[in-house]
């Protein structure tokens, strides 16, 4: 890693891949003096701005420049962290694990139809694949939360079955005080709203050669886990907040919104920045503000902010009525950022900043969405539809949806 700092020009970060201890350290190091060059050049900026001369264009984009470069270096800083973080697969039943190790290599399927027959599963490699042993599932769901942003935060059930049907209570019951010896009126019933999460098949399907098949130094479990998690992961974050329900799991924004003030169950609530596709030029931090206390105390507890990295990039500017900064970098590696102290989690499948998008969410996110996870992965072994390679079609189903309305609200960049 090497930076150069003079007076005139900030630091701009070189990124590299992260392959040791030292370097992510160095690394980190680096991207904190690059927010203070950033926070520097920016003050700079709005001097410029407030002397009403207007912002000078070197200062613009030395600014965005140092915007960009923090952008890249917390991508690589937050990839190094989650390449430490894959799971080790140990201590997998042997008998399942060699079994399905044998279907993979050699697409030998006995020992494993034996095994699932006994277990009283179905599963057969010409109807709908294998399933891989229960560690290979957890180390799979384990790197998904880590990878996928919704998944991180949301609370997530295991079922059985291909729907999870629960109940939700609008209202709670009615209740009252009396006296001692007084009369006891009859209380009003709490309305429940049954919600439904189906779950729908998500694949992959990654394809491997002959000779690294028949190397035994190749774990074929972890290499399609290695395989999978990632475009589980991409495919799975995009559902989780744009998806329409079709095929897929309800996105949290494909819901429908209203204004907060006549906010009503079954829609998400969201506050209006005024301008169209921007933020107010006066006081912008006001109306954050104002959507931090939409979201009651009970929510607030565990709230965190959702936007992409280029709606982060713009709020990353904005400063207090006591000129400190929004925006806070992570304390240490491997933690989030802050914005007005709650916790930020980047989704590149949050929209950009445009006129009537939604670019970002604040909730509880664990109370407010909901995600189902059948179990069970499958994978049936195909050495026939693209030849000398062998395809393994990967299977899983998941479901999602907004359990609690209420926990969840949305800005919207709109007049």
């Amino acid at each position: 890693m090497k930076h150069k700092a003079t007076a005139a020009q900030p630091q701009v970060l070189e990124i590299k891949a992260l392959n040791s201890q030292q370097e992510v350290g160095q690394a980190f190091g680096e991207f904190m003096q690059a927010f203070e060059g950033f926070k520097q050049a920016n003050d700079e900026r709005l001097t410029q701005i407030e002397k009403h001369v207007g912002a000078d264009v070197l200062t613009v984009e030395k600014v965005e420049r140092l915007n960009r470069a923090m952008n890249e270096q917390k991508a690589a800083l937050d990839q190094y962290v989650l390449k430490q973080a894959r799971p080790a697969l140990g201590g997998v039943v042997q008998e399942h694990k060699q079994a399905f190790d044998n279907y993979a290599r050699r697409g030998d399927e006995q020992a494993l139809r034996g095994l699932e027959q006994k277990a009283h599963s179905y599963g057969s490699g010409p109807d709908g694949g294998y399933l891989v042993p229960s560690e290979l599932e957890t180390a799979i769901g384990t790197r998904l939360a880590a990878l996928s942003p919704v998944r991180g935060l949301a609370t997530v059930r295991q079922v059985s079955g291909a729907v999870l049907k629960k109940p939700f209570s609008i209202s709670g019951p009615g209740t009252g005080w009396v006296g001692e010896e007084g009369a006891r009126p009859q209380t009003t019933n709490a309305k429940l709203a049954e919600l439904q999460f189906p779950t729908m098949e998500i694949y992959a399907m990654p394809a491997a050669t002959a000779s690294l098949l028949d190397d035994a130094a190749v774990d074929v479990e972890q290499w399609i886990a290695a395989e999978v998690e990632t475009a589980f992961a991409e495919q799975e974050s995009a559902a989780f907040i744009n998806g329409d329900g079709v095929n897929k799991p309800h996105g949290f924004l494909a819901y429908d919104t209203v204004d907060e003030a006549s906010w009503a169950w079954g829609k998400l609530g969201c506050l209006k920045t005024g301008v169209a596709g921007a933020l107010p030029t006066a006081n912008p931090s006001d109306l954050l503000i104002d959507l931090v206390y939409a979201l009651k105390s009970g929510y607030r507890q565990n709230a965190h902010w959702m936007m992409n990295r280029k709606t982060q990039s713009a709020l990353r500017k904005l400063k207090d009525s006591n000129g400190n900064y929004l925006w806070q970098p992570p304390a240490s590696l491997g933690q989030k950022a802050s914005f007005m102290g709650f916790g930020l989690v980047e989704a590149e499948d949050m929209p950009n900043i445009a006129t009537d998008s939604t670019p970002i969410a604040f909730g509880d996110f664990a109370r407010g969405y909901l995600i189902v996870d059948r179990i069970g992965i499958r994978v049936l072994r195909d050495p026939y539809s693209a030849k000398p390679y062998v395809l393994f079609y990967t299977t899983k189903r998941v479901g999602g949806g907004v359990q609690d309305f209420d926990a969840i609200k949305l800005l919207k960049f709109a007049a």
